[in-house]
């Protein structure tokens, strides 16, 4: 049994709710989990791994992601730790891994944290839940990226099979 941290990072929901799947999975799996979002962040002294799930906005985690990595990089080396990330374009199959998602490319080239594990989630596109900026920000990116553009979409892009194979993989290091 180990004793783990997931830690989120997340605007509209799809993070925290992988977070969340992956808590009862490891609780199954005869774990003690403990999930926080990335701003209420416990001692890390108290876990023996540590996940961290961070979703994309604008093209880009959020910087406080980075912060509370070079804050505390020297603790998540020492923990068998993990990082995924949530976007849309993982929904893409030439774009779904580490080695092919480029905000998973980005992140690796930025960070000077190196976790055990590795992984990109699809996340979900749901116009009506977005502000009319965002909106109209997602609504241009799709356009160019040929997804869907009709403002009444609502699409669940998560694999929720590979998140189980994610949880598995983790739970064995």
């Amino acid at each position: 049994m180990s004793n783990i941290l997931i830690i989120y990072s997340s605007v509209h929901g799809q993070t925290r709710k992988i977070c969340a799947y992956l808590e009862d999975k490891f609780v199954a799996l005869g774990d003690k989990v403990t999930m926080s979002s990335l701003d209420q962040v416990p001692d890390l002294n108290d876990f023996d791994k540590v996940v961290l799930g961070a979703s994309i906005r604008h093209g880009k985690h959020n910087p406080n992601v980075y912060d509370f990595i070079s804050q505390n990089r020297g603790i998540l080396e020492k923990k068998t730790s993990s990082f995924f990330s949530v976007n849309l374009v993982a929904r893409k199959p030439a774009k779904n891994t580490p080695q092919t998602n480029p905000y998973m490319l980005a992140f690796i080239e930025k960070s000077e944290w190196k976790p055990n594990l590795l992984q990109v989630f699809a996340g979900s596109l749901n116009y009506q839940g977005y502000g009319i900026v965002d909106r109209n920000i997602i609504r241009f990116i799709m356009w160019m990226t040929k997804g869907p553009t009709d403002a009444q979409t609502n699409i669940e892009y998560t694999d929720w099979a590979k998140v189980d194979l994610f949880s598995s993989e983790f739970h064995a290091l």
